[in-house]
């Protein structure tokens, strides 16, 4: 069965909001004010709770990788708090998604997002249903740009990996595909827009509502 692997965050839902302020959360916590910018940071949002936090430490000043060790658990429990209280999917998702199941697609998730909050996220986001597999980053011993956590999630669907492709926003997602040997189509809608062209992927994807009719073509 031909099938579409999508990202979760940065791909198919904006989660930047959320994240920041989970982050944000943890310099109160430590004495500090809000150091990341929901909007101005958003990037650095979707590159991990870790990531965050490194860079917030940096701006104090501070480069020290026992309290960001230390304080990721604290984020990961203030971001489950919020978890959707500024997160949307973008334009058209939910129905390309319907639409490529509606045409024969089996369709999955495969995240470096922690997998107990990406289940949360979706069913909160009213999704979980359309899609047959979820892959989070500790579902596996290994996480994306590892072909192992991608090959999982499609085989769940019900899916063959050699008919298939991933949606992503990242350079692990390009890294990703490459891996398995797939076609990757990078949104432009995504944390980085337009600029995600300079990973060369097999396509971009500026609306899903072309999603269908791109994967019908993709994977003919």
């Amino acid at each position: 069965m031909r099938t579409v692997v999508f990202d979760l965050d940065g791909t198919l839902a904006d989660t930047s909001a959320d994240l920041i302020a989970a982050a944000n959360a943890c310099f109160r916590g430590l004495g500090h004010g809000d150091v990341l910018d929901p909007v101005q940071d958003a990037l650095i949002a979707f590159q991990g709770g870790r990531a965050m936090l490194t860079a917030g430490l940096a701006r104090l000043g501070q480069q020290d990788p026992e309290l960001v060790a230390a304080q990721y658990p604290v984020l990961l429990a203030a971001y489950a708090e919020g978890i959707d209280t500024h997160t949307r999917l973008y334009p058209g998702a939910a129905a390309a998604v319907e639409a490529l199941r509606a045409a024969g697609f089996a369709t999955a998730i495969c995240t470096n997002k922690p997998e107990a909050l990406a289940e949360m996220l979706v069913q909160r986001l009213g999704i979980r249903g359309l899609f047959g597999s979820l892959i989070g980053a500790d579902t596996l011993p290994t996480r994306k740009p590892d072909p192992a956590p991608y090959v999982a999630a499609v085989e769940q669907a019900g899916g063959v990996v050699r008919r298939s492709m991933l949606i992503g926003d990242t350079e692990t997602d390009r890294k990703t595909a490459a891996a398995v040997g797939v076609p990757c189509v990078l949104v432009s809608f995504g944390p980085e827009g337009s600029d995600v062209a300079r990973l060369a992927p097999e396509a971009l994807l500026h609306r899903f509502a072309d999603l269908p009719g791109l994967a019908a073509q993709m994977l003919s």
